[in-house]
C-alpha cells in the first residue's frame, strides 16, 4: 500500500536566516533516506514546509513496507573453503552464520576466482519500524551552528520542540524523536488561531494550516504571496520597491500569515542620504522603501505584518513610531560628520590598525596615494587627482555614519566629500574604488576611479600575500581571490592598457624593503593567471582560454578579442591540421637545447621546404600589420593559407636530417614558423 507521509516538527520560533536552509535539508534528507530504503521510488516530488515555527514536508506515494530483499553474503574462495572435496574450518563457519549447511551454499565468480555465497530472499521492513532511525539521521543532518536545551530535559535542538506529527495517510505511525510522540495534532498562527489543529490525512496538512490556522506553511508559497502583495501596494503609489531581494528571503521566514502595509515617515528625514535611510529601514526594521520612477526615496515604506486586522492603524503608527527613531540616529550621525571636514579624519587612520606586519591604515593610504598616482601617468589621468582621492579614500571609516553602517564606506566619503567640495572625479572615486565588490558588479568609472580601485586591490593582493597569507581551499579571509578578480575584470573589461606584471611590481615597491618575501610578484602573477583562467572560462570555451594564456600576455586589453579571433580561427576547415602541425613542430623543437641560427635559403635543398619558407616570409609582413591593427581575427585568417605547404613539409622532408647544417636549418625553418603562427595564441593546445 502507498500513501502520503507527513512529518511535521512544531517549534519555538526558527532562525529566520537558517529556515529556508533547515526546511529544505530536512526534507531532502527524510526523501533520500526513504529512497534508500526503497520506500519511496526515485523522482517522486516531496513538498517542504518551512515557517517560523514549524519545518515538516509532504512526501507522496511512501509504501507501508518495504519490497521483498534479496540478501546476498559473500563467503570464502572456493579454493580456500574445501580441501579434498570437503569444508574447511573457515567455509562452516560462514554456513553456520547463515543458518544453513555448507553445502547448500551457491558458488560466483568474483574477480579471478570463485567464491561460495550465500543468498535468501526476506520481507520487507515495515515504514513504522524503518522511520524513527530516518527521522533521527534528519534531525542529526540539519546545519545547526548552535544548539540549546529547554525544561529539565538533556533533549538539544536549535529551538525548543513542541509537537511531532508522523502520518501515513491517515494513520499515525508510532514514532518518536527529541522525546516526542509522534501524533496529528499541531498549532496554528500564534495569535490569529486557537486552540489544537487536528491533522486527519497528511494531504490535508497545507489546507488545514491556511484555512483553520492561519499559517501559509509553504516558503514558496509564503515568499510569492508577499512578493504579490508588495507589488500591487507599490502599484498603487505609483512606486517602485527599493529594497535589496534578499529582504523578501528574510521576511518570509519571519511570518507565518504575511499582510502588507503602507507607512509614512517626515520629508525632513530626506535630507540624509537616501542609501541611510534605506539601510536603516531594510537592515534594523526590516522595512521596503519606495522609490519614485527617477530612483528617488519617497517619505513612505511598506511593512510585512504578521497579523491581519480590520484597522491595522495601531499597527502602522506602532512602525512609524519606532522607524523615526531611526532615522532620527541616521539624520543625528550625518550631522555630526559634517561638522568635521573628510581630510582632517586622515591623521586619525594611524591609530587604526591594518594588519600587524603592513602597518596602520595610514601607512596603507599613503601607498595607496603614491601607487593610484602612477597608474594615473600610465592611463594619462591627472596624477594628483588620483593620489587625493586616494588620500581620502578610506577617511569616512571614521565617520559616526560608516561606525553605525559599516555598508556605507565608500558611499559616504563620496557625499562628505562633496559637501567639502572636493574635484567631482575625486569624490567620486571616493565610493568608486570599492568596485566591482562581487560578480556581476559595475566597475568603476573614470580613469581616477579606475586608478584607486586597482590600487586598493592590488595593494591588498601584494601585500597580504606578500606575508604568507595565501588561501587555501574555501579560506580566504582576506578576499584576495575576490580582489583578484576585480583587478581583472578592470584590466579585461574596461580595456586598460597596462601590464600586469609591472602593476604588481610597482605595488611591491611601494612597501618598506624586508616586509614582503622576495618572490611575491611572480606569486601574486601566477595566483591571478589561475583567476584569469576562470574568469574567462565563464564566456569562453576553456580550451581556447588556455591556447590564449599560454603565451602569457602581459597585457589583458585586448585579451578577449584574442579569443574571438581564435574562436573564429577554429572554424576554419584548415584550423585543426594547422592546430596538429603546430604540436609536431613543439615536440620537435623542445628537444633542441642550442640556439638556432637564422633560416639559410640557400641550404634549402628540397623544393617543399623552399615552398614553406617562401609562404612564411611571404605572410609575416601582412599578419603583423593584422595584429599591429588589433585584427587578431584577419591574422589568424592568413595562416590558412599555411596548410598546403606545412603538409607537404613533413610528408616529403627529414627534419632531422644526418648532415648537422641542414638539419639546424630546417629546425630554424620550423622556429619561425612556429613564431609566425603563435603571435595570438599557441594553436598546438587546440588540437585534438
Amino acid at each position: 500500500m502507498q500513501d502520503t507521509l507527513l512529518i511535521e516538527l512544531h517549534t519555538e520560533e526558527l532562525p529566520p536566516k537558517a529556515l529556508a536552509r533547515l526546511g529544505q535539508v530536512f526534507a531532502q534528507t527524510l526523501c533520500e533516506e526513504l529512497q534508500k530504503l526503497q520506500l519511496v521510488e526515485a523522482g517522486v516530488e516531496w513538498q517542504p514546509f518551512a515557517s517560523p515555527r514549524r519545518l515538516a514536508v509532504r512526501i507522496p506515494q511512501v509504501r507501508a513496507q518495504q519490497p521483498e530483499q534479496q540478501i546476498e553474503r559473500k563467503g570464502p574462495a572456493v579454493a580456500s573453503g574445501l580441501k579434498d572435496g570437503q569444508p574447511t574450518p573457515a567455509l562452516l563457519g560462514f554456513a553456520r552464520s547463515c543458518g544453513v549447511e555448507w553445502n547448500t551454499l551457491q558458488t560466483m565468480p568474483d574477480g579471478k576466482q570463485e567464491v561460495f555465497v550465500y543468498r535468501s530472499r526476506r520481507d520487507g521492513e515495515p515504514l513504522a519500524s524503518l522511520l524513527p532511525d530516518v527521522l533521527q539521521l534528519a534531525v542529526k543532518k540539519l546545519p545547526i551552528p548552535k544548539v540549546m536545551r529547554w525544561g529539565d530535559s538533556d533533549v538539544q535542538f536549535v529551538r525548543p520542540v513542541k509537537s511531532l506529527i508522523a502520518l501515513h495517510g491517515s494513520a499515525v505511525l508510532p514514532v518518536s524523536v527529541l522525546a516526542l510522540q509522534a501524533g496529528r495534532d499541531t498549532r496554528g498562527h500564534r495569535f490569529l488561531s486557537e486552540g489544537v489543529l487536528t491533522i486527519a490525512h497528511a494531504d490535508d496538512y497545507a489546507r488545514v494550516l491556511f484555512e483553520q490556522g492561519k499559517v501559509v506553511a509553504s516558503t514558496a508559497a509564503r515568499k510569492a504571496l508577499i512578493e504579490r502583495e508588495l507589488q500591487q501596494a507599490a502599484e498603487r503609489l505609483d512606486a517602485v520597491i527599493g529594497a535589496e531581494p534578499e529582504l523578501i528571503d528574510e521576511v518570509t521566514a519571519l511570518v507565518e500569515w504575511p499582510k502588507v502595509y503602507v507607512g509614512e515617515f517626515d520629508a525632513g528625514f530626506l535630507k540624509v542620504p537616501q542609501e541611510c535611510l534605506m539601510l536603516t529601514m531594510q537592515q534594523n526594521q526590516k522595512y521596503f522603501p519606495l522609490l519614485d520612477r527617477q530612483g528617488k526615496l519617497l517619505p513612505r515604506f511598506l511593512l510585512v505584518s504578521n497579523l491581519e486586522t480590520a484597522d491595522p492603524s495601531h499597527i502602522i503608527q506602532g512602525n512609524e513610531r519606532v522607524l523615526r527613531a531611526r532615522l532620527s540616529d541616521a539624520q543625528f550621525f550625518f550631522e555630526q560628520d559634517q561638522k568635521h571636514p573628510l581630510d582632517s579624519r586622515i591623521p586619525r587612520l594611524a591609530e587604526v590598525v591594518y594588519h600587524n606586519k603592513l602597518g596602520s591604515q595610514l601607512q596603507r593610504v599613503s601607498r595607496l596615494q603614491a601607487l593610484a598616482a602612477e597608474i594615473a601617468a600610465l592611463l594619462g589621468a591627472d596624477r594628483a587627482l588620483a593620489s587625493r582621492a586616494a588620500g581620502l579614500a578610506k577617511a569616512d571609516l571614521l565617520s559616526d555614519m560608516v561606525g553605525e553602517f559599516p555598508e556605507l564606506q565608500g558611499i559616504m566619503g563620496t557625499y562628505y566629500a562633496r559637501l567639502d567640495g572636493e574635484h567631482d572625479e575625486v569624490a567620486a572615486a571616493i565610493e568608486g574604488h570599492y568596485h566591482p565588490r562581487f560578480a556581476g558588479d559595475s566597475l568603476p568609472q573614470g580613469p581616477v576611479a579606475l586608478s584607486v580601485a586597482l590600487a586598493d586591490k592590488l595593494e591588498t593582493l601584494v601585500g597580504i600575500y606578500g606575508i604568507g597569507l595565501i588561501p587555501t581551499g574555501d579560506k580566504d579571509p582576506f578576499a584576495l581571490r575576490r580582489a583578484a578578480l576585480g583587478v581583472l575584470r578592470m584590466l579585461v573589461e574596461a580595456e586598460l592598457p597596462l601590464s600586469l606584471p609591472q602593476l604588481l611590481q610597482m605595488t611591491a615597491d611601494t612597501f618598506e624593503p624586508g616586509v614582503l618575501a622576495a618572490d611575491v610578484v611572480a606569486g601574486v602573477n601566477g595566483f591571478m593567471q589561475d583567476r584569469l583562467k576562470h574568469l574567462l572560462s565563464g564566456e569562453f570555451d576553456p580550451r581556447e582560454v588556455e591556447a590564449v594564456l599560454a603565451l602569457q600576455p602581459a597585457q589583458l586589453d585586448r585579451v578577449r578579442a584574442r579569443l574571438a579571433a581564435v574562436a573564429e580561427f577554429r572554424r576554419l576547415p584548415e584550423a585543426a591540421a594547422l592546430a596538429a602541425a603546430d604540436k609536431r613542430i613543439r615536440n620537435i623543437l623542445k628537444k633542441v637545447s642550442e640556439p638556432l641560427p637564422e633560416v639559410d635559403p640557400a641550404r634549402l635543398q628540397e623544393d617543399v621546404e623552399r615552398a614553406l619558407f617562401d609562404a612564411t616570409r611571404a605572410l609575416e609582413a601582412p599578419v603583423h600589420a593584422a595584429l599591429l591593427q588589433g585584427d587578431y581575427t584577419g591574422g589568424l585568417k592568413q595562416l590558412a593559407g599555411l596548410r598546403a605547404p606545412v603538409d607537404a613539409f613533413f610528408d616529403q622532408v627529414m627534419v632531422m636530417a644526418d648532415d648537422l647544417a641542414v638539419r639546424q636549418n630546417r629546425l630554424a625553418l620550423l622556429q619561425a614558423l612556429a613564431g609566425l603562427m603563435n603571435q595570438v595564441a599557441e594553436i598546438a593546445l587546440l588540437a585534438d
